[in-house]
């Protein structure tokens, strides 16, 4: 039945007369996929990101490359974007755990990796520099660009189910086990024999191939990337901010995170048009929930249900 039901809403766009409604949908489900593809890492495995930028921007830029300097079909920049992305997680990965940085130190390495990646795609020639670069419009589905906003929530329905899926296997697999063991006590998931290093360098990897992806769909949907849009610190942010309102380490938390924020931005819009308006809202619906509602919308959810931390404690 909770099935049904979630179908059933997500199905809603698909019937709505206005694109710029469907447009909406859109990116609400873009920022859950997103959301989704931090909470793998971030979540399930606690490694805490505030450079997750550098997976989508890797991605954004794949794809882009490769269709506008090498003339490869946009839709293969997908598997590629996923290819590059998971070996900059894993790179990152090796070089951090191996090093021995955890919690706010690894933060702040992602957050330092970012920011090189940023400024060497503002400084490179076959990035265009800061220049950006723009996809040539040619509507059609080969192309991977559609006329209607719904060709383009279907995509992101499909990558949302595909990192919702891989979120659900983390609750019920031994893989999950192990992170969930690293997450909360790295000393005595090592003492267990879990590869501490290989386990959380994987759930990087796979995290951030998923997010490259979206970095395809994004270039492929507004037709230009550059360094600020692919590197910059607000994708990061919003990537953090859709997994912990909505309830970290839980599957349903960045879908539940990405609507009310994205409903927060459109009221806020609406009544306030003031610039940077909206970030500041952000940060205050965060601290209230880190105060008040330290597991998220979902741990709430999952009270209510009588069950005692839902897929996190899982």
């Amino acid at each position: 039945m909770k099935w049904v039901l979630v179908g059933g809403v997500a199905a809603v766009p698909f019937v709505l007369p206005s694109q710029s409604m469907v447009n909406i949908a859109m990116l609400t489900a873009f920022s859950a996929f997103l959301g989704q593809c931090w909470n793998i890492a971030g979540g399930f495995g606690g490694l805490t990101s505030f450079g997750h930028a550098v997976f989508f921007g890797s991605g954004a830029y794949t794809g882009a490359i490769l269709q506008t300097r090498y003339g490869v079909n946009p839709w293969v920049g997908l598997p590629a974007a996923f290819l590059v992305g998971g070996l900059v997680g894993a790179g990152i990965g090796a070089a951090s755990f191996r090093a021995g940085l955890r919690g706010s130190y690894f933060a702040l390495v992602t957050l330092a990796f970012a920011e090189v990646f940023r400024v060497l795609s503002n400084s490179l020639e076959f990035t265009q520099g800061g220049l950006g670069i723009a996809i040539p419009l040619k509507v059609s589905a080969w192309n991977f660009q559609f006329a209607d906003r719904r060709a383009t929530y279907a995509v992101v329905l499909v990558l949302l189910a595909v990192a919702s899926g891989v979120a659900v296997w983390l609750t019920k697999g031994r893989m999950g086990a192990r992170l969930a063991a690293v997450r909360e006590n790295e000393d005595a998931a090592a003492a267990l024999g879990v590869d501490i290093v290989r386990t959380k360098t994987w759930a990087l990897a796979l995290s951030g191939g998923l997010a490259a992806m979206g970095g395809v769909v994004y270039g492929q949907t507004y037709l230009y990337i550059d360094p600020s849009i692919g590197f910059g610190t607000e994708r990061s942010v919003e990537m953090l901010l859709v997994a912990m309102i909505g309830g970290a380490g839980t599957v349903w938390g960045p879908v539940l995170g990405a609507v009310v924020l994205h409903v927060v931005a459109d009221v806020s819009r609406a009544f306030i048009a003031t610039p940077g308006f909206a970030p500041m809202v952000y940060g205050v619906v965060l601290l209230v929930i880190i105060a008040v509602l330290p597991q998220g919308l979902a741990g709430v959810w999952a009270q209510v249900r009588g069950t005692p931390g839902g897929a996190r404690d899982a």
